[in-house]
């Protein structure tokens, strides 16, 4: 991660690097700063609170409150976040820029390291992408990728200091605080980009310290084989409504549209007006509102595959 960060094409871009070291006993400390004197960025060290139930997303949440005030302080100041074990590609930074463009939050591509060693993982991974498209296609929103990647996490990931703030940042949990952080962003309103074109490289390995990380992803792979998927028959009608709840938005509250839509997905239409009445726009509506289809039970990777492919044709032939 030094070398890759060393590599970095900021061109005018000014930037600083914070490493949080969380609950190290090694010699990490001495390490950064043999290595990242040679940066020519400024950086600092520290060493996380010896918390017992030292976790991932307090780690993480503790990093990103190091860069807060340094962005916050400069114009138009952008935070990223990565990985002791992951690769920035050397336009990450600009990558990161280019997105958050048009959005506030912005998830990029986590490519593994050796991702050959373990092509399971691989089909996971060119499912879940398949299944973003898909989303994209039945409910395309300006400031999302139609080729973003679905497979997210904090070590690659960008934000403004402002949404991060507003979302009440990293949630001091054991794992999935990234996950947490782009679910509460759209339900905020925030507009969340999955940004294949900024890219960090992340390692295989098999022993990690976050009970629900890549380590643990691919260690069950190694003993269990190919995980189940959720049928992407729910997700398919989840996609489909929460388009046409974003459609409907700007009428509500309409006691007639709020009711028709409400048969749609469960609710009454007071419910669906109760729910706009809360929202600042219509991405947090369509987050919000709409439930995920219950009692579909879960598949295998092959079953979710064949049922994606069938729900892709289907809309290729709507399309002609």
């Amino acid at each position: 991660m030094l070398e890759a960060i060393g590599r970095l094409d900021l061109g005018d871009v000014e930037a600083a690097v914070f490493f949080l070291l969380d609950n190290c006993s090694d010699a990490s400390e001495q390490v950064i700063r043999e290595h990242a004197g040679r940066m020519a960025l400024p950086f600092t060290v520290a060493q996380g609170d010896p918390f017992p139930d030292a976790n991932a997303g307090r780690a993480r949440r503790a990093a990103i409150a190091l860069g807060l005030y340094h962005a916050t302080s400069t114009p138009h100041g952008i935070l990223l976040t990565t990985d002791a074990d992951s690769h920035p590609r050397a336009d990450w930074v600009r990558a990161a820029l280019q997105g958050l463009a048009s959005a506030d939050l912005v998830a990029g591509r986590i490519v593994r390291i050796a991702a050959e060693r373990d092509p399971v993982q691989g089909r996971v991974e060119r499912y879940l992408d398949r299944l973003h498209a898909y989303r994209r296609s039945v409910d395309p929103v300006p400031w999302d990728s139609p080729t973003g990647s679905h497979c997210s996490g904090g070590a690659n990931m960008a934000f403004r200091p402002g949404a991060y703030q507003a979302l009440g940042g990293f949630q001091p949990v054991p794992c999935g605080e990234d996950a947490a952080l782009l679910d509460d962003a759209g339900r905020a309103g925030f507009r969340v980009r999955r940004d294949p074109g900024m890219v960090v490289a992340t390692s295989s390995r098999r022993l990690g310290r976050a009970p629900g990380g890549m380590a643990a992803a691919l260690s069950a792979i190694d003993h269990h084989g190919a995980p189940s998927m959720p049928h992407p028959r729910g997700a398919a009608w989840q996609y489909r409504q929460q388009a046409e709840a974003r459609r409907i938005w700007a009428g509500l509250p309409d006691s007639f549209v709020a009711a028709r839509f409400g048969d749609r997905i469960g609710l009454t239409g007071d419910h669906v007006i109760g729910v706009a009445r809360d929202c600042p726009n219509a991405e947090a509506f369509a987050m919000r509102v709409v439930p995920a289809l219950p009692d579909i039970p879960d598949v295998t990777l092959v079953e979710a595959e064949h049922a994606l492919a069938t729900l892709e044709n289907q809309l290729c032939e709507q399309a002609v």
